[in-house]
């Protein structure tokens, strides 16, 4: 009986403490791709994972930016012209004052007023 009530307690800590790792090579992962701007590698690094930009923008930053100020930060066109037509318009507006991309802002428009 102790030996299941043993083996129970470490499975249970081990599933604990293994998204918080696993969160963290995530957001590593998604700003290594942003940074590079390769769309293809992000578009399937997040279908692999079965993730969504819009779950994930809020709990990612990079360098502490959002993902897309750090694409605009970093001239990623491609990624981040995936990152906003991902997003919803109001997250757009919201944050079409950071782009200082002009090719972004100009994305970020089209999609908020289109």
């Amino acid at each position: 009986m102790k030996n299941i009530i043993i083996s129970a307690s470490i499975i249970v800590l081990s599933l604990t403490f293994a998204p918080q790792s696993n969160a963290s090579s995530i957001a590593q992962s998604l700003c290594e791709f942003v940074n590079v701007d390769n769309k293809v590698r992000l578009r399937s690094f997040l279908k692999a994972n079965k993730l969504k930009v819009r779950n994930v923008f809020n709990s990612t930053s990079c360098n502490g930016q959002n993902l897309l100020e750090f694409a605009a930060q970093r001239n990623a066109t491609e990624t981040g012209t995936m990152i906003i037509r991902k997003l919803s318009k109001t997250i757009v507006k919201n944050n079409l004052a950071v782009l200082s991309s002009t090719s972004l802002s100009s994305v970020a428009e089209q999609r908020v007023n289109g």
